[in-house]
């Protein structure tokens, strides 16, 4: 059997037998078995979350294990749930920034970390010995404060600094995702005046068209409403992007740069050090260096900044898609801490955050997603083989191209950095355009 967990657990079209409620039943015994009893249960909007919800809840409970269910809530508050509980395993049901279709379980352990590969691949022998069999339904035990647990939580990151947000005015777009109730209740109970949309939690509209992969809507209200900046999440919120007026885009380069400095400043830092994927930006890169922050790089998928981070000992990392890690709040990205983190920064400095994103240059990028019929094809075709070749070579030292699998989508995704934007384009869409043409499905360049 091919290797069900991804990137980022186990993610398929939801009621798809990679998805349907026999596994979402043998993960939740598998759990049990490998991780403890006593198993957190938290969930995106998504209109197949009770279904996958219920299922986790019969296999946990048919292997005498306690479920205890958070609710609609973000991926990272099930993560700090999970390590500050007596919880043995905290499960998140949510596909995170992919379309409402689809849905996911992943897992966090005890301590709130995401599992390794080798626990992934027990658990998947487990469930493998165990789907097909029945069981009778379950009933969980639901927590009631874990919302507000989760928002205390946040709010005392600012307060701990002395932070007021009192004065900014902020447009947020929560996607009708996890995080409806929670970045709205924070960022006002810090002082902060606040225009929302896409605030109501919507199964059958969470990320459709808006959120931190469509920032279009949220950077309309920014611009009607005359807020200082605007902020977007993912439908779980562990991902925050911002946009500054004038629509200038401060994605997760920007941002872990901005923090970076601001750290570096305080002295908290640790080792100077942060950690990213090969995605990142190269003026990022230099940006860092120039200061003397030393810059890591892992491949894509925030698994892995995470091994790193505490493999090297740093405390801050993350993805350009504005999946960031605060080690010191948090075990996982955690859209809510980084929001509050750069809202701290722009309190505390005093400067709006378009001045902030000085502090570094964005060489241009293009990325191409290309969807294929089977990703498994793309590492022995001849011909991408050369498309990719002729590609680099054209970019020379000033640029560079990185093509990749997906690791939750049917998707070959093509970046290029270049010097122009002209530059970047053409290379990433020659490339896509073989790509497609090889082993591409349906509509298949986006």
């Amino acid at each position: 059997m091919a290797r069900m967990f991804g990137t980022d657990g186990v993610r398929g079209v939801a009621g798809s037998p990679q998805l349907d409620r026999d596994l979402a039943v043998a993960l939740g015994r598998a759990a049990v078995r490998r991780l403890g009893p006593e198993i957190l249960i938290g969930r995106d909007s998504r209109s197949s979350g009770p279904m996958l919800e219920q299922a986790l809840v019969d296999g946990i409970c048919a292997e005498g294990g306690t479920a205890h269910l958070a609710g609609i809530i973000p991926t990272p508050a099930v993560a700090y749930l999970t390590h500050t509980t007596e919880a043995d395993c905290g499960i998140v049901i949510s596909a995170s920034h992919n379309p409402p279709e689809y849905n996911g379980i992943k897992f966090f352990d005890a301590d709130g970390f995401k599992l390794p590969d080798a626990v992934e691949d027990e658990v998947q022998a487990i469930v493998e010995e165990l789907r097909g069999e029945e069981v009778a339904a379950g009933e969980a035990e639901r927590m009631a404060d874990a919302t507000q647990r989760y928002i205390d939580h946040a709010v005392g990151i600012a307060e701990q600094r002395g932070v007021s947000l009192a004065g900014l005015t902020i447009a947020l777009d929560c996607a009708y995702g996890a995080s409806c109730e929670t970045t709205p209740a924070a960022l006002r109970a810090l002082g902060a005046d606040l225009v929302v949309i896409n605030d109501v939690f919507d199964g059958e509209k969470i990320n459709v068209d808006c959120g931190s992969t469509h920032l279009g809507p949220v950077t309309e209200l920014l611009e009607t409403s005359g807020a200082d900046l605007a902020l977007a999440h993912d439908g779980d919120a562990d991902r925050l992007l911002a946009v500054a007026p004038g629509g200038q885009v401060a994605d997760g380069d920007f941002i872990i740069a901005i923090c970076a400095l601001d750290m570096q400043e305080r002295g908290v830092l640790e080792n100077d050090l942060v950690v990213t994927t090969v995605m990142a930006n190269l003026g990022f890169t230099q940006a860092m260096e120039a200061a003397g922050i030393v810059v890591a790089s892992t491949k894509v998928g925030d698994r892995y900044v995470l091994q790193t981070m505490r493999e090297q000992g740093g405390c801050l990392g993350g993805e350009q898609s504005g999946h960031i890690i605060f080690l010191q709040h948090n075990t996982t990205g955690d859209g809510l801490a980084t929001a509050i983190n750069l809202l701290c920064v722009i309190a505390t400095s005093g400067k709006p955050l378009s001045e902030l994103m000085g502090v570094m240059k964005r060489y241009p990028q293009s990325l191409v997603n290309v969807r294929v019929r089977d990703k498994a094809l793309y590492g022995n075709d001849e011909a991408i083989s050369e498309a990719e070749m002729r590609a680099r070579e054209r970019l020379g030292g000033e640029g560079r191209l990185l093509v990749r699998p997906s690791g939750t989508e049917p998707l070959i995704r093509v970046m290029v950095e270049a010097t122009t934007q002209q530059e970047a384009d053409e290379a990433a869409s020659e490339v896509a355009a073989v790509i497609a043409d090889r082993i591409g499905g349906d509509s298949a360049v986006s």
